[in-house]
């Protein structure tokens, strides 16, 4: 089954008397439990094509299908729903809110979905133990290390169960070391079954998902399935 189905996609944005169009007709599926790195330059549309994917924005023409609903005739509060039942991000710059312990970032979007105060708290618990920060679920995000703040990240984009995790430069703003340990942990949660689409400006990065789109001015121009590399060999 595919959880993304994009088809046609164009997004254009106006510049005075001209229009810039970033993306051109891009059409591209995803099935569940894949693991797919976007690849591409500054400026070739990557941004916006993951900002299409995680309905940040929409498209100026073509049609999206999210897990099977069709997105393009929802309005704002109805995208804000789908957006946070069916995606969990993981951003380059972790994006915790820091005042808010690591368990009481893990909750926040349990809150946004109505989840029952025991009940979420018990979830971020258990997520953020599962991924090795029990010890640490009331330290602040200024009390973690870069790793750290990427794992409660991940934590949080994993507690409400979606149905893809959408990973932009997850090992960006992180030293060799840490960023292998996480995008060695990315495939362990696509093992697990979480299907993962990885926007990435680095090849090697993308060498190590199951399959590698590039794009390149707004176009797709390689789509290929990769043979993987043995997790032994991650490096960043």
């Amino acid at each position: 089954m595919n959880i993304i189905e994009l088809t046609d996609i164009c997004k254009s944005y106006g510049r005075g008397a001209e229009e810039v169009q970033i993306l051109k007709n891009v059409s591209l599926t995803v099935e569940t439990g894949d693991f797919v790195a976007i690849v591409g330059p500054s400026g070739s549309g990557k941004s916006t094509l993951m900002n299409t994917i995680g309905l940040l924005d929409t498209p100026t023409s073509g049609t999206y299908r999210l897990d099977g609903t069709a997105t393009e005739k929802l309005n704002d509060s109805q995208m804000a729903v789908v957006r946070n039942k069916k995606i969990g991000f993981i951003f380059q710059q972790f994006n915790l809110l820091p005042r808010l312990s690591a368990l009481e970032n893990v909750e926040l979007p349990l809150i946004y979905a109505g989840v029952g105060k025991s009940e979420r708290r018990e979830r971020a618990k258990r997520m953020l133990e599962s991924l090795g920060m029990g010890a640490r679920i009331d330290h602040r995000p200024s009390q973690l290390s870069g790793g750290q703040q990427q794992r409660v990240a991940i934590a949080r984009a994993l507690a409400g169960s979606p149905s893809l995790l959408l990973a932009d430069e997850p090992t960006g703003a992180l030293d060799s070391k840490t960023g292998t340990e996480v995008l060695e942990l990315m495939i362990e949660l696509n093992e697990q079954g979480n299907t993962i689409v990885l926007i990435t400006h680095d090849s090697h990065i993308a060498d190590h998902a199951k399959r590698v789109v590039s794009i390149r001015d707004g176009e797709i121009v390689d789509d290929r399935r990769n043979v993987v590399a043995p997790r032994e060999a991650v490096r960043v």
